[in-house]
């Protein structure tokens, strides 16, 4: 059961909440038992109100597993519809019919007596938290819009650069309102949009109208530009061409595919999954299909800017979920446990807003230039929330060059002209100025030029929601305007999203899940890991359909977990995914979820809590250990080692704040795990275990923006580690790595491993293992801006809510 002092404060704050009255707005009807949130640092753009809420959120961290109702109560802030009976301390009235109302933490509970207002609100709250925001993004947000080649336009906006967009690429823009105007949400969309804007160049207008009026296609670039961040996946099939080729050519052609797929793990068997009902989709062949086009190891130069990564390295992953159902949970009622991980931000790039009038009534957090609606949130008795899906929707067509230049190409038997697109100017203090053209086919920017068999073609890029971002601001309209009762509503609403994600729903009946995406239907005899054939042969030929999205509500097992994981079975992994192995990140939530039959949210919170500082690579050490034991250790020194790392339990916290994790196994993992790593998959891959490492991290233990341990080496090493012990192995890997095959020999090698790491570590600190420590300060969350603040490294979302319903509309 809830504990009695949450549930009385909760219905405290509901029932306040339905007495309240505020000018000129009726009170909002609230159907949560418990409503409870965080945001930090903060969600006020200074002042105090910017970082009051970094204390609740690292005061969390320190407890782990060991949460209490009291520390739920205490750590969050609530999340009620409206004030919940408190008095306002703060309230603007920036025209007739708007009501802003601050709490004490500097949330706007915004007011209106008409739609218009309350969006005329939403807009002048968005100036006001996140001005500077909204100025940092415009510009550079275009490039994301157009897919400039070469340039990460999120970079581009935290640098403080300035893009000046052209003619041409504002036309490209504005094409989306008329897109979006043929239907009847579509055009509220447009009047929301309109109204909110209307507040937001208000607010820059009563400070002395410095800034440029801001625009429908300032909002259109803005969402493109969140949605490259944190909703896309894909395109990165050159690189993954280049690595199979190396393969080919050091392994031999049959070899080389095996190994490639093997570390791919596009269909893993053994990976965890949210849903264990089978979601087929990229099911084609398995290497260079007929519709496929092979490149040249190392032939790729790419086109545009002068950093351009391969997309796994820009992978931006959101988490976490943790949904219970009723029948486990100790009230009856689901537990609703969620919250995206977007990085840490000063002032958070995410802001949060409470919406009600003309039919808005809901609660949460939007991104700047996008809060005429919430993205993540809660209506009246349901709540929402995503994770990245990093689904498939970009692909990299090769193009046959025709003409004798570089900028015609072969397409439907002619011979054609790329297109040019000038997307503007790039300007940087003390530089000169960077103009930003590219060369386009049927398929999208050129992103450069390589050679397949020796014969140079040129590689194009195509997104399946690039033009189409606009339309993604509709389902937010329905959920934040409470049109959404039940979860095949929410599944409704939310396949007409095309950005992919993973979508979470709870109300006080049911759980459920949607993973979304305009998700392309490829061609036969094309491997979606590898660049298709551009010659107009191998188009997409549609899309997959709403309900062959994986979907569920209330699973027999009474749980849906989430941590960016495959939502389901049979679903296959992107091209530039290669993290879908038997080790996840979200075993260690499934752990947690798994101790207790029965649920309350403080047991849930307290299960995120504790893998938030977790190791994932301590669950590897009972193979690591079995395989050890094959082998000989070079010194009692090592033996040591070992020993500490099978008593340590993968806590990475400093608990004291003295800069140090507190627990030796970290400082030891860390030192072995790149070299064990290596030493496990080098026997085979050789020199190209460094290119695989290109594609793939080896790691990202302790990121300082929050969102740890999303490699797939864990599972290279898990899977082969245990294929050579014997043991049952689900999807065996075709080869075995460590050692050649060689029990004792990769025995040899860790032990090796772990005695390099040993010398590295105490020529540091010493020549007794229990005294290491990792350095706890080098991993401490910083935040972007201008803020000297920092809190422990945690694992767990920026924004997340903690939310039971009791009743249902």
């Amino acid at each position: 059961m809830i504990a009695k002092r949450v549930l009385l404060v909760a219905l405290a704050a509901v029932c306040g909440s339905l007495v309240l009255g505020v000018a000129s707005a009726a009170p909002p009807g609230d159907d949560a038992l418990l409503a409870l949130n965080i945001l930090p640092p903060g969600q006020g753009a200074n002042g105090a109100a910017l970082t009051n809420q970094l204390p609740l959120y690292d005061g969390l961290t320190p407890l782990r597993g060991n949460v209490t109702t009291a520390d739920l109560n205490r750590l969050y802030k609530p999340e009620t519809l409206g004030l919940g009976g408190v008095k306002p301390v703060h309230v603007e009235r920036p025209k007739p019919g708007v009501t802003i109302d601050r709490d004490k933490w500097d949330v706007p509970h915004i007011y209106g007596t008409t739609r218009a207002n309350t969006e005329f609100g939403a807009g002048w709250a968005t100036a006001e938290d996140r001005g500077l925001d909204l100025q940092l993004l415009r510009g550079p947000a275009r490039i994301a819009a157009l897919d400039v080649p070469g340039y990460d336009a999120f970079s581009v906006a935290l640098s403080g650069r300035q893009f000046v967009p052209s003619a041409q690429t504002e036309a490209f823009l504005a094409a989306q309102v008329p897109l979006a105007q043929k239907t009847a949400k579509g055009r509220q969309l447009i009047r929301d949009v309109d109204a909110y804007l209307a507040g937001i160049n208000a607010y820059f207008k009563s400070q002395g109208g410095f800034v440029t009026p801001f625009t429908r296609n300032d909002v259109v670039a803005i969402g493109t530009l969140i949605g490259a961040v944190f909703g896309a996946g894909g395109g990165n099939e050159t690189n993954s061409a280049m690595f199979l080729g190396a393969l080919q050519q050091r392994l031999g052609a049959t070899k080389g595919v095996a190994v490639w797929n093997d570390l791919r793990e596009q269909h893993d068997p053994s990976t965890p999954v949210t849903i264990a009902s089978s979601f087929p989709y990229e099911n084609g062949p398995t290497g260079v299909g007929p519709g496929n086009v092979p490149i040249d190891p190392g032939s790729f130069v790419p086109a545009g800017g002068p950093a351009l990564a391969t997309r796994s390295e820009q992978r931006h992953l959101m988490s976490n979920a943790l949904l219970i159902s009723g029948k486990r949970s100790a009230n009856g009622h689901p537990i609703f446990v969620a919250g995206p991980q977007v990085g840490y931000y000063s002032p958070e790039i995410l802001m949060e807003e409470d919406l009600h009038g003309g039919g808005l009534d809901a609660r949460g957090v939007a991104f700047p230039g996008l809060g005429f609606y919430l993205q993540i949130g809660r209506g009246p008795d349901y709540a929402w929330s995503a994770t990245s899906a990093s689904s498939d929707v970009t692909d990299q067509f090769a193009e046959t060059l025709c003409g004798g230049d570089d900028v015609h190409y072969m397409y439907n038997g002619q011979c054609r002209a790329m297109g040019t697109f000038d997307a503007g100017t790039l300007k940087s203090a003390g530089a000169p100025d960077t103009e930003l053209s590219f060369r386009t086919t049927v398929h999208g920017p050129v992103v450069g030029y390589a050679t397949s068999n020796g014969t140079k073609v040129a590689i194009s890029s195509e997104r399946s929601t690039r033009g189409r971002e606009l339309l993604a601001a509709i389902p937010f309209q329905t959920l934040s305007t409470g049109q959404v009762r039940t979860p095949q509503q929410f599944f409704s609403t939310m396949s007409g999203f095309d950005l992919t994600f993973n979508w979470f729903y709870a109300d006080s009946k049911h759980i459920a899940m949607y993973s979304s995406g305009r998700l392309p239907i490829r061609a036969p005899g094309v491997d979606p890991g590898l660049p298709t054939n551009g010659n107009g042969s191998y188009e997409w030929r549609g899309w997959l359909a709403p309900l062959a999205h994986p979907h569920v509500v209330d699973p027999p097992s009474g749980e849906i977990v989430n941590w960016n994981n495959k939502p389901a079975a049979a679903f296959g992994a992107a091209d530039d995914n290669w993290s879908y192995g038997s080790v996840h990140r979200v075993l260690l939530l499934d752990k947690g979820v798994a101790a207790r039959r029965t649920q309350t949210a403080t047991s849930v919170v307290a299960a995120m809590n504790q893998a938030a500082t977790t190791d994932l690579r301590s669950t590897l050490v009972p193979v690591l250990a079995q395989v050890l034991s094959h082998g000989t250790a070079p010194s009692a020194r090592d033996a040591q080692m070992l020993q500490l790392l099978q008593s340590w339990d993968g806590s990475r916290l400093d608990a004291n704040n003295d800069g140090l994790v507190d627990a030796p196994g970290a400082a030891i993992m860390d030192a072995w795990w790149p070299r064990l790593a290596v030493a496990d998959l080098a026997p085979v891959l050789g020199p190209l275990t460094d290119q695989l490492r290109k594609l793939a991290p080896i790691d990202n233990p302790a990121n300082p923006q929050g969102s740890s341990y999303g490699a797939g080496w864990y599972g290279y090493v898990d899977k082969d580690l245990r294929t050579l012990l014997g043991q049952t192995v689900k999807g065996a890997f075709s080869t075995a790595y460590c050692g050649g095959g060689s029990l004792a020999a990769c025995a040899a090698s860790l032990w090796a491993a772990l005695d390099a790491a040993g010398d590295a570590v105490a020529a540091t600190q010493g020549s007794d293992p229990t005294q290491w420590h990792a350095d706890a300060n080098a991993e401490r969350i910083q935040f972007s801006g201008f803020l000297p603040a920092t809190m422990r490294w945690t694992n767990r979302p920026t924004f997340q809510q903690v939310i039971q319903f009791g009743s249902h509309r």
